[in-house]
């Protein structure tokens, strides 16, 4: 009965790793493909798709592709879900590194776990696994930093900020500091709630996240 309960086992998980399997992208491909692990600042909420900061990079890669004539496209999975934790984007990183296969990961988790007064040390494990996971499977990171509103107070927010350029400097990472910058304080740009861009603030968040990954991706030129 033992052994019967093992193949069982064996079988299940040589099953799933089938479905996840995918056959080997060619380097010069995963270097062109980037995954997006991030929370509703990255999954345009309440907004759009279109008018989120992750389409409207994409769209910028394309312009660009084809007025260079890259012979590679870039291909941009936005794996973003409003609400996500760093727990959450731990459960999921794995399947989507296997079957997505990039050779970038944007990370852009911790605004939840904070807004929920989570420990920072288990925020900050948690984004050093994710990062971790991301690099032994072939792809480079590059972290999304955030700023909680200052009512959690400069106790927590001080740390919490803290916490992204840590981690950049400790994995030698690029780095983010702020994605809302220029956006979170003027009212105009945000969101009734405070909290999330609106499509007239998105286009500063791409900038934000522009200025460090255009150079690393090659578009220096492309503003």
């Amino acid at each position: 009965m033992c052994v019967f309960r093992w193949l069982i086992v064996l079988f299940l998980a040589c099953s799933s790793s089938l479905a996840w399997g995918q056959a080997p992208l060619a380097p010069e491909v995963r270097a062109h493909t980037v995954l997006v692990l991030g929370d509703s600042l990255s999954a345009a909420y309440n907004l759009p798709e279109d008018k989120g900061w992750v389409a409207l990079m994409t769209a910028r890669m394309k312009a660009a592709e084809q007025s260079s004539g890259a012979r590679i496209p870039w291909d941009v999975i936005n794996a973003s879900i409003s609400g996500e934790t760093t727990s959450g984007g731990l459960s999921r990183l794995p399947e989507l590194l296997a079957v997505h296969q990039p050779g970038w990961v944007l990370i852009e988790l911790g605004a939840n776990d904070g807004l929920r007064g989570l420990p920072l040390s288990i925020v900050r494990q948690n984004l050093q696994k994710l990062i971790a996971l991301s690099e032994q499977a072939g792809a480079r990171v590059v972290l999304l930093g955030i700023m909680l509103p200052p009512n959690y107070g400069p106790l927590y927010t001080t740390p919490f900020r803290d916490m992204y350029h840590a981690l950049a400097a400790q994995n030698h990472l690029p780095l983010v500091p702020f994605i809302l910058q220029g956006v979170a304080e003027n009212r105009s740009l945000m969101q009734a709630d405070g909290l999330h861009p609106t499509a007239a603030g998105e286009p500063q968040v791409l900038a934000n996240i522009w200025s460090v990954v255009g150079p690393l991706w090659g578009f220096d030129g492309q503003h």
